[in-house]
C-alpha cells in the first residue's frame, strides 16, 4: 500500500512500520523497558487500526504481549486487553464510517476479525499453560530430590545405629585389653593405640556424614518457598536448579538458610511479580543470585535483622554476601568457595 512512497502520508505509515519493527524487538530483548515499549507497540498498531484500516498488523502485540504477561498478575494483562480491543473496535467503526458495507457477509471481511479478537485470549492461556507445565516439572523434580534425601536419611540412620555402635564397641575393647594384656607390653600397646585412635576417628567420620545427611537440600527450600510465592502471586524461576542439587551437602545447607530468608523478604517487601534464581560455579566457587522485579529501595528496616542474618551465615561458610544494584528491584549475590568445602 505505501511503496513505492509517494506522499507523505506513505511515508508517515512507513516511519510508524520501522517503529514498530523496532518495538517488537525491543520487547522481546529488554524486559525492563517493556512497561513503555509494551504501551507504545500497541498504541503504534492500534493507530494502524484506526487510521490505517490495517486490523491485522495489531495481532502482532496480541500475541507476544499476551504471551509475555501472562506471568504477570491478571489485572496487567486486563488494561492491556482493554487498550487491545478499544482499538479493534475504533477501527472497527472508522471502517464503517467510510464503507458502510465493508464488514458484510458477502465479502468475508467479518470471517477476517475472528483471528484479531482471539489472538490475545488463545496466546495468554497458551503461555499460563506452559508456565504451569514447567512449574509441574520443576515440583515432580524436587519431589523426586525429596525422596533421595529420605534414603539418605535411611542410610544415615543404619550407619549409625550399626557401624557407630560397632565402633564404639572397638574402642571399649581396646580400652579394656590395655587393661587385661600384660604380655610384651611393649609391641601390644602401641598396636592398641592404633586400634583405639582409628576406631575414634571413623566413629567421628560417621557423625559427620549423618550430619551432613541432615542439612536441608535446595530442593526443599524451593519447592516450599515455591508454595509461599504462588500464594502471594509471586512467580519462581531458576537456572541452574539440577547443577545446584548435586552441590556438597554442606554447600547447600549454608545457601537454603539465606535463600529462605531472602525469598521470604521478598513476599513481604518486595511487592513483586516475579523472583528469578541463578545457580552457577563461577572462578572456582559456588554461587547463587536471587533477582526479583519488585520496588527496591532501601534493604534494612528498624527493628529487623534479615541482611544482617544473611551476612552472618554466608561470612560464617567464609563466603560473600553482595547487594547488586539491578536497574528494576533488588539483586543479591552469595558465593562460597570450593576449597571451603576441600578444608
Amino acid at each position: 500500500m505505501y511503496v513505492p512512497a509517494r506522499t507523505v502520508a506513505d511515508w508517515f505509515w512507513l516511519s510508524l512500520l520501522a517503529a514498530f519493527l523496532v518495538l517488537y524487538v525491543l520487547v522481546v530483548e529488554k524486559a525492563s523497558w517493556r512497561p513503555v515499549t509494551i504501551p507504545l507497540e500497541l498504541v503504534v498498531t492500534g493507530l494502524f487500526a484506526t487510521l490505517g484500516e490495517n486490523l491485522y498488523l495489531i495481532i502482532f502485540p496480541g500475541w507476544q504481549v499476551s504471551f509475555i504477561l501472562a506471568r504477570q498478575p491478571k489485572k496487567v494483562f486486563y488494561w492491556f486487553l482493554t487498550g487491545y480491543y478499544a482499538f479493534i473496535i475504533a477501527g472497527i467503526w472508522h471502517a464503517a464510517q467510510i464503507a458502510p458495507d465493508v464488514f458484510g457477509w458477502h465479502n468475508g471481511q467479518v470471517m477476517g476479525l475472528i483471528f484479531p479478537m482471539i489472538s490475545p485470549l488463545l496466546s495468554y492461556t497458551f503461555s499460563r499453560s506452559i508456565v504451569r507445565q514447567r512449574q509441574l516439572r520443576q515440583t515432580n523434580r524436587r519431589l523426586q530430590t525429596i525422596v533421595q534425601r529420605d534414603e539418605r536419611e535411611r542410610i544415615a540412620r543404619d550407619l549409625h545405629d550399626t557401624l557407630g555402635q560397632s565402633f564404639s564397641m572397638i574402642t571399649l575393647k581396646t580400652e579394656l585389653a590395655k587393661k587385661l594384656l600384660v604380655k610384651a607390653p611393649d609391641k601390644v600397646a602401641a598396636e592398641l593405640d592404633d586400634i583405639e585412635q582409628t576406631s575414634r576417628q571413623n566413629l567421628q567420620m560417621v557423625r559427620s556424614i549423618v550430619n551432613d545427611l541432615h542439612q536441608r537440600s535446595l530442593s526443599e527450600v524451593l519447592l516450599a518457598q515455591n508454595r509461599n510465592l504462588l500464594a502471594a502471586n509471586v512467580w519462581l524461576a531458576t537456572t541452574g536448579e539440577q547443577l545446584a542439587i548435586q552441590w556438597p551437602t554442606t554447600i547447600q545447607g549454608v545457601f537454603a538458610a539465606t535463600m529462605t530468608e531472602a525469598l521470604t523478604n521478598v513476599i513481604r517487601h518486595a511487592h513483586a511479580h516475579q523472583v528469578e534464581v541463578t545457580f552457577s560455579e563461577p572462578d572456582q566457587g559456588y554461587q547463587v543470585v536471587i533477582q526479583d522485579d519488585g520496588q527496591g529501595g532501601p534493604l534494612t528496616r528498624d527493628g529487623a535483622n534479615g541482611i544482617t542474618g544473611m551476612q552472618a551465615r554466608m561470612l560464617e561458610a567464609h563466603g560473600t554476601f553482595t547487594i547488586g544494584t539491578p536497574s528494576r528491584g533488588t539483586q543479591l549475590i552469595l558465593t562460597i568457595p570450593k576449597e571451603m568445602t576441600k578444608a
